[in-house]
């Protein structure tokens, strides 16, 4: 799978604190940026869910919504507020 490819990845937001106050989400890349680079703690169950259904999406073995699925758990379990759109 191409993890920059955004059609079956419906975008969010995250409200994160710092100089990026939201973090657009639309592809996998995205998410393992946001996960890796931006995220305020490297614990949590969800946290480490999320890192595992990213990569499984990365590399087909997932479709993409389950690692959209698991980043907005890992943000509630973090506390990060999460802005969806509803189709």
């Amino acid at each position: 799978m191409n993890w920059d490819r955004n059609e079956d990845f419906l975008p969010l937001l995250l409200v994160m604190g710092g100089r990026d106050k939201y973090r657009h989400i639309g592809s996998l890349r995205d998410v393992a940026e946001a996960l890796i680079i931006a995220w305020p703690s490297d614990d949590g169950e969800e946290y480490m869910g999320a890192i595992k259904a990213c990569l499984e999406a990365i590399h087909g073995r997932v479709p993409a919504k389950e690692a959209r699925i698991a980043l907005i758990r890992a943000a509630e379990e973090a506390g990060i507020p999460v802005i969806t759109v509803v189709h």
